[in-house]
């Protein structure tokens, strides 16, 4: 006896059986299944999925559940999906859990508004069918990555290709000092005089000099680095002017242009100028009053345009005093001096440096970016940062590679200090400043304009306070978009 047709006709019922007869194959047939609000935050999980959660660095499904996507799921599209509502069927995705054929649907309601998003793991079970595609993937995309490293390597081999690799926005921070020393070294950029950057190693000396050399009129020219501790002194007369053919035993026989000459046009960047010897100095005191210079073993002088930035961690002053550093030459590129902060002034911009940080750590390991508790950004912004931005870099990446997941607390913070052999200077709670301080008369007596631009600067600083220094959540908080945040942060 033949079985009645049963099946709809109208095209509503046939959607809503077909709907749900997909979504019954997929919560069966599927690695895992995620669904995501229109807030891109993980509302739940399905059991299959919930085996990937150690791979990805997470104990507990609260831990993973609620929280943004992108924070617990590396390389995900589902933001992607929510913006523009149109699905990716499929995709290849590879995170820290492996690599997967993955679907990403957007969840609309009875008006088609998009509410949400759902994501599919794809990879089927007779692993016959897809393991070769996925294999291959893998081995061209971490071919690509290899070939991507190697050609920013030769990039920076390549004399016509170096290029300044960070500018103003690169300087992270909204403290007087930090905003102070942007103020200053925009000005720097204007001018095609000598900059001479003080302060302690690990700075970021370094990255202005690369920013005032972005921001000048030298920009389109190459941008030439010295980092004179690290050539031995009888090398360092060759590689600031180069040398003719034959010039001495083993020269190259076609000879070899100077640090000046490739820099002609741009800048010169002398890193680590307190420790160039006494027998140098007066040739480059030459270089720089003359523009011109002569190769070692030719007598044929060279002109060259060349704006000079000099930095140094060393006491200027009293290496002059003591007759290790020509007085000339120091007045010489002591044009325009700029004062890098220490880290310790500047502590009110730790927060957002250390998201920052954490999201180049996460890109480079492969891990989730580090989310930090209140008490272990307190703790953090306590220290004294002898070692300066570098050294807090160093102890970021050390807790966030002992950790399990990407949740660092204080007691994390404090065993890696202590095995540094630091001893962790506790928080000392700030006081809230009374209502009639805030509302001082004296204060408000003053242009309309200066007032705002002061209130937009204190609730950017409370708002990335507030939210650990999470720009996203802080721009969210303030109703402006990301892009404009950083705008106001340079």
């Amino acid at each position: 006896m033949p079985k009645p047709d049963v099946l709809p006709r109208d095209a509503q019922s046939i959607l809503e059986l077909a709907a749900r007869s997909m979504f019954e194959l997929f919560a069966n047939a599927s690695e895992g299944m995620i669904l995501v609000d229109r807030q891109a935050r993980v509302v739940w999980i399905n059991d299959q999925y919930k085996r990937f959660l150690p791979a990805l660095g997470f104990a507990r499904e609260e831990d993973f559940v609620g929280h943004a996507v992108s924070k617990v799921v590396q390389n995900t599209q589902m933001d992607q999906v929510l913006e523009t509502g149109k699905p990716i069927l499929i995709d290849l995705l590879t995170n820290r859990a492996g690599t997967f054929v993955v679907s990403r649907i957007p969840v609309r309601d009875a008006a088609g508004q998009v509410i949400g998003a759902l994501g599919i793991v794809l990879f089927d079970h007779a692993e016959t069918t897809l393991q070769p595609l996925v294999e291959k993937f893998t081995v061209l995309q971490r071919d690509l990555d290899d070939a991507r490293r190697e050609l920013a390597s030769q990039r920076l081999q390549a004399p016509g290709l170096r290029q300044a690799k960070y500018t103003f926005a690169s300087f992270i921070g909204l403290s007087p000092a930090a905003v102070e020393v942007k103020r200053q070294a925009r000005r720097a950029a204007q001018s095609s005089s000598p900059v001479l950057l003080l302060g302690e190693t690990g700075t970021g000396k370094e990255l202005l000099a690369h920013a005032i050399h972005a921001a000048s009129g030298r920009a389109k020219g190459p941008l030439i680095s010295v980092n004179i501790a690290a050539v031995p002194d009888t090398l360092l007369e060759a590689e600031f002017f180069g040398f003719a053919p034959g010039a001495f035993t083993g020269a190259d026989r076609k000879g070899r242009d100077g640090k000046f000459k490739l820099a002609h046009g741009g800048t010169l960047f002398l890193d680590e100028i307190g420790d160039m010897p006494l027998a140098l100095q007066s040739k480059l005191l030459r270089a720089l009053q003359e523009s011109e210079i002569e190769p070692l073993g030719s007598n044929k002088l060279i002109p060259i345009d060349v704006r000079v930035i000099a930095a140094t961690s060393r006491d200027l002053n009293k290496l002059v005093r003591d007759g290790l550093f020509r007085e000339d030459l120091f007045y010489r590129l002591n044009v325009l001096p700029l004062r890098v902060p220490p880290l310790r002034e500047r502590r009110g911009d730790i927060a957002a440096l250390l998201e920052v940080l954490g999201e180049d750590v996460a890109l480079r390991s492969g891990l989730a970016p580090p989310e930090l508790t209140p008490q272990a950004l307190a703790l953090l912004e306590a220290q004294p940062w002898r070692g300066n931005i570098r050294e807090l870099r160093n102890v970021l990446e050390q807790v966030a590679m002992r950790c399990d997941g990407p949740r660092i607390d204080a007691s994390d913070v404090q065993a890696v200090l202590r095995d540094s052999g630091v001893e962790a200077l506790l928080p000392v709670p700030m006081p809230t400043p009374p209502l009639a301080q805030a509302l001082d008369p004296d204060q408000l007596l003053r242009p309309l304009a200066q007032q705002y631009a002061d209130l937009e600067k204190a609730a950017i600083a409370a708002a990335l306070q507030a939210h650990q220094g999470n720009k996203a959540a802080a721009a969210k908080a303030l109703g402006i978009s990301r892009a404009t945040l950083y705008q106001r942060l340079t």
